[in-house]
């Protein structure tokens, strides 16, 4: 017997499917993309339907591509864009209403509202999270308010609530099973991280019924099996993991002071604070990293609103570049002397900053500034946020490492050696690439795999984690430090707050 493991990772813009071998080796992919719906300004919505139909179908094709069969497959792990919000009927399965995607600013009146009031402080210490229409409450409670007869429905019982891994995994076992994982339920700004339950009194300020909630499991666990109809035979669920927090158990962060930091059209870096949770200070959020053997392993998180969208806006809105690849080429070709910096708050500016009203800047434009200087700028400019970030991060926890941190990275920029490198020189840090890329599909393998028996122990994994490249720090200390300062000059002249 050679067992495979499948991974679903359902994203934001496309589901895709991959396999991993026993020894969590890629062996096949298939990506298929759905639809975007913007109703109103501000709103971001997705089918749920279209969520499940390139789930399964990218399910099907990667099997067929591997000619594999569900025979074949040990267990399937689950990982998703988080806080994305779904609420269905029981009986029937169909939701109620579109999910509202985790992007989606149309509660940001009733998080103002609750914060005039005084609630925020509540939501922080027992969520962990900041009172923003980011997470799930404000969302589920709009569906349940605007939707006719659902808070009816919902208090007899007849509704299911779910963020986008509730809801699949409700779809694949055929109705019978419906829970969530520890990672998840941690962004819904609904679960108490210190009791590990869903909290009474969050539950009341965002008047969302408990009836509707899922129970709530650890990230490797027994989450049922598969209706043997769609993939041709019953398939045991292990695993399910956020989209972060699959990525930091793929880049094995199991330890305190293991950072990650992921770079897609935005960037979230999380750091392993061990079974402690620990207050920001900084506006960075406290979360559940992964949760194995009923015991939560607590982290902080920090996100930047732009990074690889920096590199989109060369290409697209400036036309300096062709693909994302020529920008690092570009980048090693500006002029040294020249001191030019962006400041990406397109839609504002993130953590530690959370200032929404800020808007994009560029300082230090001369006559001899070119497509050249650009292109370093945008790259720099995600470099110069990870360290806000990793500050933020050393600021609100004695135990960050320092000078001997290492960062681990993946997302699509980790591929430009150029900005890697100035990522290290920056920091003043190792940065490690790995050499499995998917770390996200990787994770969510690995829970499944390691509830199932297939994969070993946490500390076995992370023995076998295997490193494509480590960029060390080159950048002399006064060079740096003149460097950092700059980007920290132009931050305080872009944001709306002085």
């Amino acid at each position: 017997m050679n067992p495979h493991i499948l991974a679903i990772d359902q994203g934001t813009t496309s589901g895709r499917a991959i396999v991993f071998n026993r020894n969590l080796e890629i062996i096949g992919v298939a990506q298929q993309e759905f639809p975007q719906h913007y109703p109103a300004s501000g709103w971001v919505e997705h089918e749920p339907d279209d969520l499940w139909q390139t789930t399964i179908t990218t399910c099907r094709e990667v099997l067929k591509k591997t000619g594999l069969t569900g025979a074949d497959i040990a267990a399937i792990g689950i990982t998703n864009q988080r806080e994305t919000t779904i609420i269905w009927d029981r009986e029937t399965g169909r939701p109620i209403h579109r999910a509202i995607v985790w992007q989606d600013r149309r509660t940001s009146d009733h998080c103002e509202s609750l914060k005039n009031e005084g609630h925020e402080e509540l939501v922080v210490s027992r969520s962990g999270l900041l009172l923003d229409p980011y997470f799930s409450a404000t969302k589920a409670a709009w569906i349940l308010d605007h939707v006719d007869g659902a808070r009816d429905r919902a208090a007899r019982g007849q509704l299911a609530f779910g963020t986008v891994d509730t809801f699949l995994l409700w779809k694949l076992t055929g109705g019978r099973v419906h829970a969530t994982d520890a990672t998840n339920a941690s962004r819904t700004m609904l679960y108490n991280i210190h009791t590990g339950a869903w909290d009474r009194e969050l539950l009341d300020l965002f008047t969302i019924p408990e009836d509707i909630l899922p129970e709530v499991r650890d990230s490797a666990a027994d989450f049922g099996t598969t209706d043997p109809d769609l993939l041709g035979h019953p398939i045991p669920i292990g695993g399910i993991a956020g989209d972060q927090q699959a990525a930091l158990v793929g880049q094995a962060c199991f330890e305190p002071g293991m950072l990650k930091s992921t770079y897609g059209t935005g960037c979230f870096a999380v750091l392993n604070t061990g079974d402690q949770p620990v207050r920001s200070t900084n506006r960075l959020l406290t979360t559940i990293g992964i949760q194995l053997g009923s015991r939560p392993t607590y982290a902080l998180e920090g996100s930047i609103f732009i990074a690889g969208a920096a590199v989109q806006w060369l290409r697209d809105s400036l036309g300096i570049i062709r693909n994302a690849a020529e920008s690092g080429t570009l980048a090693r070709q500006a002029d040294e002397r020249q001191n030019v910096y962006l400041v990406p708050a397109f839609t504002g500016m993130g953590a530690p900053y959370w200032d929404a009203e800020s808007r994009g800047a560029m300082f230090g434009l001369t006559r001899s500034t070119g497509p050249a200087e650009f292109a370093r700028a945008a790259l720099e400019s995600v470099c110069y946020q990870t360290r806000d970030l990793l500050e933020a991060m050393g600021r609100d926890w004695s135990g960050m490492p320092g000078r001997e941190t290492v960062l681990r990275v993946d997302g699509g920029m980790v591929a430009s050696d150029w900005t890697m490198q100035f990522l290290a020189d920056i920091l003043n840090a190792p940065v490690d690439r790995p050499r499995i890329l998917e770390t996200t599909a990787l994770g969510a393998a690995y829970l499944a795999g390691l509830q199932t028996g297939i994969c070993p122990p946490p500390d076995r994994f992370a023995a076998s984690w295997k490193q494509d490249h480590r960029f060390l720090p080159g950048l002399d200390e006064a060079t740096r430090a003149t460097k950092y300062s700059g980007w920290q000059d132009a931050v305080r002249r872009t944001l709306s707050r002085r």
